[in-house]
């Protein structure tokens, strides 16, 4: 007779192998650690092979792993596909989601894929801008969900991680030793006025170099070694690199990255605050890499 494979077990392996591991596939699927566990074990047992290379703290696949989540992919998406075309009317919309600019990568493509899959009838509207515009916008009903980066979140806020602000330059460049320090910040940036009281008070003098409206312009400044400036310790953009000045630069502190979700949203919006509560959450661990 031939075997029938489980679903459920098949959704648990491929969060798993898209996740790296079992901790952040749980929170992805809101199940406990030793559920997901449970339902790879009874995926392998019942194929009587092993898909994973268990040593360190990211599973990799072996390579009938691979093949396995080619097939569970497809056999997910045809099954979603029908649920979605015969089930719950509240899975039918539009979701507005707002992050800022320099926390967009890497986590919010993966996110959007998995809650497009899982999700395929409602379409996910994505837009970026300053914290201050996001949660303005969010107060006027714009968005479902926002992410933020803020030195003090509203209580209303559910706090996912912090991270330290680190001074960046060129690689291996010379900008940071110059005084008046020159710098590149946006207009509306949250970073800035915390940068500049940092310097304040160690008493150094600056000058800015390069303001304006757009984040792209400040690290291409950055990057040509004609000013510095600050970012999120695991978000540096190309060509920049974290100024290790010893005690050159002032600490500026620690950001903190929250999400506001609306309430009465619906399941979608569920599903996506529990897909950016498992990608943020990890960030901790990632900035003190």
């Amino acid at each position: 007779m031939a075997r029938n494979l489980d679903l459920t077990s098949l959704r648990a392996f491929v969060a798993v192998a898209e996740c790296g591991g079992v901790t952040r596939a749980a929170g992805v699927l809101n199940l406990t650690q030793s559920a997901v566990s449970m339902q790879i074990k009874r995926l392998e047992e019942a194929m009587g092979r092993a898909f994973f290379l268990r040593g360190g703290r990211k599973l990799t696949l072996t390579g009938e792993g691979e093949q396995v989540l080619s097939y569970a992919r497809r056999m997910l998406a045809l099954n979603d596909e029908l649920v979605a075309r015969l089930g719950d009317e509240s899975c039918v919309g539009e979701l507005a989601l707002g992050v800022p600019d320099d926390i967009v990568y890497p986590h919010i493509p993966g996110v959007l894929k998995r809650l497009a899959r899982e999700f395929p009838r409602t379409r996910v509207s994505l837009q970026s801008g300053y914290t201050k515009v996001l949660r303005e916008g969010y107060e006027r009903g714009e968005f479902d969900v926002i992410l933020t980066t803020e030195d003090k979140p509203d209580a209303t806020a559910e706090v996912l991680s912090e991270c330290d602000l680190v001074w960046i330059g060129a690689v291996g460049g010379l900008a940071w030793q110059q005084r008046p320090l020159r710098l590149a910040f946006e207009e509306h940036c949250l970073f800035r006025p915390l940068a500049l009281a940092a310097l304040d008070r160690a008493g150094i003098a600056w000058e800015m170099a390069s303001s304006g409206r757009n984040c792209e312009v400040m690290a291409a400044t950055a990057a040509a070694d004609l000013a510095v400036t600050a970012r999120l310790r695991w978000a540096v953009p190309q060509g920049c690199a974290i100024v290790e000045g010893g005690n050159s630069l002032p600490p500026i502190g620690r950001i903190r990255i929250a999400m506001y979700t609306r309430s009465g949203a619906g399941p979608v919006a569920e599903a996506l605050a529990a897909q950016l509560r498992c990608a943020y959450g990890e960030l901790p661990a990632l900035a003190a890499q």
